[in-house]
């Protein structure tokens, strides 16, 4: 199974977005850190919001963050919801033209594969994937959770 660039990028969204709970994220920052066109993510934001996965709001103060706690949003439906198409071969839709249609196990066997591996997705939730990791904070650039920068003291 391959899933396309489009849900890898959402994937990746909402990663960032769980690692920064405490804050609206934009656009601009995501795309500068995934080195991704803003255009490009712009598409893919919309979608999450569209799907519910992801809360937007325009204007000062407004931002991106996550519709629901990463503890409820599995990896396994996120990839349900933006990959276009689940089906791995041609036969697998109903407009086959495959001359072995008729008699073929092998669609059979790859269905059950694609199940198994949207089942491993299902055990896995956003809250697995961004946790309490020092380490994706640290490759994100982001402050580690509960962890808030110290104040500022200006001598006089």
């Amino acid at each position: 199974m391959n899933i396309t660039q489009h849900t890898d990028y959402a994937l990746r969204v909402l990663m960032y977005l769980g690692a920064c709970p405490e804050r609206r994220v934009t656009i601009k920052e995501v795309a500068e850190r995934f080195d991704i066109s803003r255009s490009h993510l712009m598409k893919i934001v919309t979608e999450l919001v569209a799907k519910g996965f992801v809360d937007g709001a325009r204007g000062k103060g407004g931002g991106l963050k996550l519709a629901r706690a990463t503890a409820e949003i599995g990896v396994g439906d996120v990839v349900r919801q933006v990959e276009p198409s689940l089906e791995l071969v041609e036969c697998s839709g109903t407009q086959s033209h495959c001359l072995l249609d008729p008699a073929c196990r092998l669609k059979g066997a790859l269905d059950g594969a694609l199940q198994a591996f949207l089942a491993a997705l299902d055990r896995v939730s956003l809250a697995d994937l961004v946790g309490s990791d020092a380490r994706l904070h640290a490759v994100l650039g982001l402050e580690p959770p509960g962890r808030q920068p110290l104040p500022v003291t200006i001598p006089r």
